[in-house]
């Protein structure tokens, strides 16, 4: 299955960048070996409409053009459900089980997530209550695919 993150906003050499890059490297390497392969980071642009629900619809019809046929969707979303690691990966395993060619992680604009989305999500999940920057969310989410795929494997990198 390949799995990929949309995400509103572009992330700026540094740090964060060099972080993020380094997990999903991690992720790319060891991925194949349980099913999962890394497809791409596809960034778009924040709107630059005058509203905020003017520009969640618009960077949610980006991520709409972007997202492969028959993509099973996950949003991150303060409100969403929390899940453990070992959850996180068992929810990958199992739509890679089921078949699915391709996993769409979308990270939101500074306003959120269109409404819209939340009908075509399979998952809304959350990276704990706290509001978080873009750029650490990214860096994040491509640490917990890299652990998913040491879970999946039984790799020791995930220690409880």
């Amino acid at each position: 299955m390949r799995v990929g993150l949309f995400a509103v906003g572009r992330l700026k050499s540094g740090p964060e960048k060099d972080l993020a890059g380094r997990y999903f490297d991690r992720f790319s390497k060891a991925g194949p070996a349980v099913g999962l392969e890394f497809s791409r980071v596809a960034e778009v642009a924040e709107s630059r409409a005058s509203n905020a629900d003017t520009r969640k619809r618009d960077e949610a019809a980006m991520l709409q053009k972007l997202l492969p046929d028959g993509s099973v969707l996950i949003l991150l979303d303060e409100r969403g459900k929390a899940l453990d690691s070992e959850g996180f990966a068992n929810l990958l395993g199992n739509y890679r089980d089921q078949g699915k060619r391709d996993l769409t992680i979308a990270i939101g604009g500074a306003d959120g997530l269109d409404p819209s989305l939340y009908d075509l999500a399979e998952a809304t999940l959350c990276l704990g209550k706290m509001t978080w920057p873009h750029q650490l969310v990214r860096t994040l989410i491509a640490e917990q695919l890299y652990r998913a795929v040491t879970i999946l494997s039984g790799h020791p990198y995930h220690r409880v």
